[in-house]
């Protein structure tokens, strides 16, 4: 006969099992070993670009919400194979495909980064002739943060429509032919760029809307409950004192390498 505790116990860690099961987890020993990528399904190919010294949120939380588009793929690309390291330095993200291997995309999502990275992006030109030989076969073209800066490197959005970063947005103005747009995403014919950071997330829901329908896109935000409270109104830059957009852009260059 099962004691009372232990069966409280064991019903316990059946719940949350099965909670688990239920957001798409499963309990693992410590020994177990990753699960191996999820085959190429028959819905969009989604390409993620990654270079030294992008923002981590920018490549990650589009990837989040875009892997829970039915029959998604979402691969992370780079230069060649292997960890790339964020801004900071003190996170990688691992990329499996190189340049060469990327092959065709439905949508590719290049991300932000600092200045460094932001640059160096911009001055890699084995890098922008990629983005435009992938862009000619892409149903969306896509960017985060500065990464508008990198699609306008490019020369893919000439005469367009786009958002960026807020301290960038002058930049992309002077420098391109670009029309900034103070707006958290913004669509201009098959490219869609986002603000700082945190802005792909919403453009990442717009696109599973696009890719899917809107039901489908209010179901992945559900999904990953993105229902963001912040505890303080100082996320937009229009509202913000010099300030604080002083200390904000201080904050950064002492967090990155």
């Amino acid at each position: 006969m099962t004691h009372p505790t232990t069966r409280r116990t064991l019903l316990r860690s059946t719940a949350a099992t099965a909670a688990l099961a239920t957001a798409g987890l499963t309990a693992r020993t410590p020994a177990a070993h990753a699960a191996p990528g999820r085959p190429a399904g028959r819905g969009p190919r989604i390409g993620i670009l990654l270079y030294d010294g992008y923002s981590l949120l920018d490549p990650t939380g589009p990837a989040e919400i875009l892997a829970r588009v039915p029959g998604a793929s979402v691969t992370m690309v780079a230069e060649r194979r292997g960890p790339v390291r964020t801004d900071t330095g003190d996170v990688a993200v691992v990329a499996e495909r190189s340049l060469d291997e990327a092959g065709r995309l439905d949508v590719l999502l290049v991300p932000g980064a600092g200045n460094r990275g932001t640059i160096g992006a911009m001055e890699n030109q084995a890098l922008l002739k990629w983005i435009r030989a992938a862009n000619r076969h892409t149903r969306f073209t896509t960017s985060v943060c500065t990464g508008s800066l990198v699609l306008a490197a490019a020369g893919l959005l000439d005469g367009r429509r786009a958002t960026t970063y807020w301290a960038s947005a002058e930049y992309l103005e002077k420098t391109f032919d670009v029309t900034y747009v103070p707006e958290r995403f913004v669509e201009s014919g098959k490219f869609v760029t986002a603000a700082g950071v945190s802005a792909g997330l919403d453009m990442a829901l717009h696109l599973v809307a696009r890719l899917t329908d809107d039901d489908t896109a209010r179901a992945v935000q559900l999904a990953v409950e993105y229902d963001p409270r912040p505890p303080f109104d100082a996320g937009d830059a229009r509202k913000a004192s010099d300030e604080l957009k002083a200390r904000a852009l201080k904050l950064l260059e002492e967090s990155q390498v």
